[in-house]
């Protein structure tokens, strides 16, 4: 293992690669098509009320994409259903569920760079987590030659398992705010959620939208504010619309956001919370592949287990052959009963923000969403096809709902976390 040298990985608390290999470097992304992501759906019943579509978007914001569908079918946000959210600057294609909504109405629709075709129908309408898995073909482009002979290296490294952190998007690609805003929510500080969302600037904005959002932080005259940051920033522009007509309602500015995205922020602080469980395993020297007593074991068939002083070797010998994989529970509203080192840590870390197991019950009921904690590998590994063609390398893989393509990434190239975005 290595540490990166990076301060926005250690911001997010992504602190470690999971080898020694040089990176090869280059830069993800140079265009939408060197990302591409197939999303594996989950088998449909064929009838009901849903309409199951395939979207394929090009460079598109997930939240953006589902509200302009939204848009021109003239339904709420609500009506529309997906699986996950995918990279914006990408080539993806996923799933989404339409109630109430015939084919012929989503044959007349037209995009720029959007495609949508009906393809099923079904019982349910699909909710977050509601895929197999996704299909990653990506290019890395601009690699430090030198390096590529670390490849096969690399390679055998993620198949074996690397840490499985949440990645930078699930913090905000551009703007890596969402666990700070959660943590706020969490906390019933809605003026301060409100004041980062809004008053945080993006590090490659104009500087007229940075010295807009600085007034705004400083002064919170939404009115100005509302007056001087430009229409494409809708969410922004749709608080501050709340609050001008509503002087001081914060916890109502929120409510405007989109039910998913605010449900987003609560489960990006719970995310911070996991990865720095994974980094602080790494400061004690203890091994993703190495459990120590009170580490939760999950196994191939979703049996769950509980690593003991004697039951040690026994549990060791099941993670090298893969039969098992070392896993935390990540706090929430519901308790945890006898909690092990990582959930101790995570719950420590969580009080130490002024946040306890209470703050989630209680942004549930605000939220109208259960946050009562999950439980996700330490490990992530995958089987990959790696190639190289120049300065390129091509990577080909598949992973299960909830893992990071750019975590996978970022282990080959080791490099500042923006060529990643």
């Amino acid at each position: 293992m290595m540490p990166s040298p990076y301060p926005l990985e250690h911001e997010l608390q992504m602190r470690y690669y999971g080898d020694d290999h040089p990176g090869i470097g280059g830069k993800l992304r140079t265009s939408p098509e060197d990302f591409v992501v197939e999303e594996i759906p989950k088998p449909f019943t064929g009838t009901g009320p849903y309409l199951i579509c395939t979207v394929t978007r090009r460079s598109w914001e997930h939240q953006h994409a589902i509200q302009e569908i939204a848009k021109r079918l003239g339904i709420s946000r609500k009506r529309i259903g997906w699986a996950g959210t995918k990279d914006r600057n990408a080539v993806a294609t996923h799933y989404i569920s339409l109630y109430k909504v015939e084919a012929d109405q989503v044959r007349a629709l037209s995009f720029k760079d959007m495609t949508i075709e009906p393809v099923n129908r079904h019982q349910f309408g699909i909710s977050l987590g509601d895929l197999e898995g996704n299909r990653f073909t990506i290019s890395i482009r601009g690699c430090e030659r030198e390096n590529l002979t670390h490849l096969p290296g690399i390679t055998e490294t993620v198949q074996a398992g690397i840490p499985n952190y949440f990645g930078l998007q699930r913090f905000g690609a551009q703007k890596p705010i969402t666990h700070r805003v959660g943590s706020a929510i969490l906390r019933g500080e809605y003026r301060e959620a409100v004041n980062i969302y809004i008053g945080d600037p993006f590090p490659h904005e104009d500087e007229e939208v940075k010295a807009a959002r600085a007034a705004f932080r400083d002064t919170g005259d939404a009115r100005e504010a509302l007056h001087t940051l430009p229409v494409r920033l809708g969410f922004e522009r749709a608080m501050l619309d709340h609050l001008s007509k509503h002087e001081g309602d914060h916890r109502g500015a929120l409510k405007v956001l989109p039910p998913k995205l605010l449900t987003m922020f609560v489960s990006a602080w719970q995310s911070y919370l996991f990865n720095a469980a994974i980094s602080d395993r790494f400061d004690r020297a203890l091994p993703l592949h190495e459990p120590e007593a009170g580490d939760t074991l999950v196994y191939l068939n979703g049996r769950t287990d509980r690593a003991t002083e004697k039951n040690l070797p026994t549990a060791r010998q099941h993670i090298i052959r893969g039969r098992a994989m070392i896993a935390a529970f990540m706090p929430g509203g519901a308790s945890i009963s006898n909690p092990g080192p990582m959930e101790e840590y995570m719950l420590r870390l969580s009080e130490e923000a002024g946040i306890g197991s209470g703050a989630f019950r209680e942004a549930a009921g605000y939220l109208e969403c259960a946050f009562d904690g999950s439980i996700r590998p330490i490990v992530l590994r995958t089987e990959i096809h790696a190639e190289t063609e120049s300065d390129t390398a091509r990577l080909t893989f598949t992973l299960p709902p909830g893992h990071y393509a750019t975590s996978v990434c970022r282990e080959f190239m080791k490099g500042d976390p923006v060529s990643l975005v």
